[in-house]
Formats: structure tokens, C-alpha cells, sequence
């Protein structure tokens, strides 16, 4: 709860970017989630550079978590992160594509939520160093992954071949 009464629900979201100037994408995509309404920014993690996934004939990516509390459903908050991709350029041709902004709702609190727009865990979360990393950095050994364990048991099992830490 916050100080005005309303219950927050603590969220995770994952930010990655591998086109028109990544960093700055990222930077710009983290200050307009900070900006929404109803949305505390709770923690940030450092960057990450990581190899794509899926065609490799494309750029690495640079990769960040965020923690926020927020109000909103995870729907509304979902709804929210595509308007930003949106507006960053985003546009959805290829799978696991190139891309000027992704944002992926992580978690959301201890809600375990499959609706046909919205997987939370995201989907595949465990096996993906470039996430369950900056997550471990902002959120710690202990979270509680609902359906998966503790973080820190899936960071031992997913190696961070490839995975690099900025250190700007």
C-alpha cells in the first residue's frame, strides 16, 4: 500500500533493445515507465549486452530489469509498455527479430496470470540469462518466481555464456 491508500503491487519488467541507439532507447523507455501513472520506479538494473536470440544476422541487444510498484492491473500496466514500444518505433515483423524496444512484463507481485495477451511468469523467463541476471541484481536471491522457484536456483541452472555486464 501506498501513501495515498492504494494498494501497489510490486512488478518486474524486462527491457531490451538492439536498434537506433540501444543505451539510449533503454534510458528513454526507463524514464517513460517511470512517468506513468500510478508507477513508482522501485530499482534498476545495470545494462546488459547478450547475443539475440533466434537470427543471429542482427545486432546484440542491450538488456535491463525494473522493478516498480504500481496500481494498475498487469493488464493495464502491459497495455502501457506497448504504447511505449510504440512510441520507441517497435514494429512486430519477425519473431525474435531486431528490434528498437521490448518490453516484457516479468512478474506481477505473486500473480501467477494466462490470458491469451498476457503469460506472467513470462514465458521462458527461467531459461534466459539476459533476464533471470539483471532480475537477480535488483531483486535478489530470495524472489520467489510463483510456479518456479527462487531465483537464485534458476540463475545456477542458466549459465551467462555471452552475457555481459556494462560498465556504463
Amino acid at each position: 500500500m501506498n501513501e495515498t491508500g492504494t494498494i501497489t503491487v510490486l512488478a518486474y519488467i524486462g527491457l531490451g533493445s538492439n536498434l537506433n541507439h540501444p543505451v539510449e532507447q533503454i534510458r528513454s523507455a526507463r524514464c517513460a515507465i517511470a512517468a506513468l501513472p500510478g508507477v513508482e520506479e522501485a530499482a534498476f538494473s545495470s545494462l546488459y549486452r547478450s547475443a539475440p536470440m533466434g537470427p543471429q544476422d542482427q545486432p546484440d541487444y542491450i538488456n535491463a530489469a525494473m522493478a516498480v510498484r504500481t496500481g494498475m492491473t498487469a493488464m493495464g500496466l502491459l497495455r502501457q509498455l506497448q504504447t511505449i514500444e510504440n512510441q520507441h518505433g517497435r514494429v512486430r515483423l519477425e519473431r525474435w527479430g531486431a528490434r528498437t524496444l521490448d518490453l516484457d512484463l516479468l512478474l506481477f507481485g505473486e500473480q501467477q496470470i494466462k490470458v491469451p495477451d498476457l503469460i506472467v511468469p513470462h514465458i521462458g523467463l527461467a531459461e534466459r540469462a539476459f533476464v533471470l541476471y539483471p532480475l537477480l541484481e535488483i531483486a535478489g536471491p530470495e524472489l520467489h518466481i510463483p510456479g518456479q522457484g527462487f531465483l537464485q536456483d534458476l540463475v545456477e541452472q542458466c549459465p551467462a555464456d555471452g552475457l555481459e555486464r556494462l560498465t556504463s
